[in-house]
């Protein structure tokens, strides 16, 4: 990305008394203005929370970018995935999945799953007396997102591990010829273990019995087993591996900060959701939404941007936004109150056709395991997360957050 001409009123979201920044993940070299610009290699960047809502909810744009790539590499190809679906019907589709990730859905059918998977990871890990984090925020995340998608009749153990060997590599992009043959060799093998030990599993056995989840509802529109097999990469990434990374950083977060912890363990639940909520706006899991526009739009000051363009959305300045977020947006502030009636997260979900559906299912979940885990005797951060970028979805990735705790005899 070209770097930006920057503007003093929105060049650095810190405060001006302090020079507070609470972010951990943020990139370097990140730019919060212009609010809209075209970089050398044409790319328009989006930065300011009016234009991102415009352009998220114009229907004259396309998902681009996101999975994209993985999608492509993916054999028999058929019904177009539920996330690059648009118009007519994909408002259908989201229309007939969204009764499973509804509040009442997800408190009425996974709530009793959620604390007991929740109790048996923390209860394995007070055993030990250690544990990284980023492993059992995955078992949880995956836990979960299994139950509601419907892949849980693997033939082994263990498919939170295939989940994360999927996404840790073989798909990046590769010099030689040699190494995008052994990439997409990697990619593939990877693929059939996922479905042969945990995909066409499920799928058998909803034919059998179907039940109140996504393969169910899939079979039921006809798709094919290479199809719902994309679907379920699809809900990997956007249900397993995001909510890993926001189980992480939130836990990350409250250990740095004795008083953010205790003010989120005395509060309600609705209130430590909206806390919650407010560190997905500092550090969205997700960084970057693409659009590819299908007509010219104008969404700043009467800039047009041309059809076919690909627009980069870039959700840490568009959440930094003052006037949505109001003073010192890079800061974590349990009492901050969006402006603009945006969620306490402003886009940390996304917006428009494509907002996340799952935000109140990953904002629970969270909330039920760490919950249970700050109350852990002894808890102690003993190595804070490493920090990596995964270009497939445009976000961070934190590795090896070492937590110890007095161990249970």
């Amino acid at each position: 990305m070209a770097e930006a001409d920057t503007l003093p009123e929105r060049a650095d979201g810190r405060c001006p008394v302090t020079g507070a920044d609470n972010r951990r993940t943020a990139p370097p070299g990140g730019a919060f203005s212009p609010d809209v610009e075209q970089d050398g290699a044409g790319v328009w960047h989006v930065r300011s929370f009016a234009a991102a809502r415009k352009l998220l909810r114009s229907d004259a744009t396309r998902q681009a970018g996101f999975k994209a790539e993985l999608i492509e590499k993916l054999p028999q190809r058929g019904k177009t995935p539920i996330l690059f679906l648009e118009g007519t019907i994909h408002h259908e589709q989201r229309r007939l999945t969204a009764p499973f990730f509804t509040p009442k859905t997800v408190s009425a059918r996974y709530r009793e799953l959620m604390a007991t998977l929740a109790d048996s990871i923390i209860g394995r890990f007070v055993s030990a007396g250690r544990a990284d984090l980023s492993v059992i925020g995955m078992e949880m995340a995956v836990g979960i997102a299994a139950e509601v998608v419907g892949l849980t009749d693997s033939l082994t153990p263990g498919l939170d591990r295939r989940i994360n060997a999927f996404f840790a590599g073989g798909l990046g992009d590769a010099r030689t010829p040699a190494a995008r043959w052994w990439q997409a060799f990697v990619a593939q093998a990877r693929l059939l273990r996922f479905y042969l030990l945990d995909v066409r599993p499920s799928i058998r056995a909803r034919r059998r019995n179907p039940r109140e989840d996504v393969i169910s509802h899939l079979l039921n529109q006809g798709y094919r087993d290479s199809e719902i097999l994309t679907e379920c990469i699809t809900y990997a990434a956007a249900g397993m591996v995001t909510t890993r990374e926001f189980i992480t950083v939130c836990a990350w977060h409250m250990l740095d900060d004795p008083a953010l912890e205790t003010h989120y363990r005395a509060a309600d639940e609705p209130a430590r959701h909206a806390l919650l909520e407010e560190i997905l706006r500092l550090e969205p899991v997700v960084g970057t939404l693409f659009r590819r526009t299908t007509q010219s739009v104008t969404i700043d000051d009467g800039v047009p941007i041309p059809k076919g363009a690909l627009v980069a959305v870039d959700l840490r300045a568009v959440n930094a936004d003052a006037s949505v977020a109001g003073d010192d947006p890079l800061t974590v502030r349990a009492d901050r109150c969006p402006a603009g009636r945006a969620g306490a997260s402003v886009m940390g979900f996304g917006d428009g056709h494509h907002r996340c559906p799952g935000s109140f299912l990953a904002i629970q979940e969270t909330d039920m395991f760490l919950m249970r885990l700050l109350a852990v005797p002894g808890l102690r951060l003993e190595k804070p997360p490493t920090v990596s970028w995964n270009d497939l979805v445009t976000g961070y990735e934190l590795r090896t957050c070492i937590l110890v705790c007095d161990q249970s005899s």
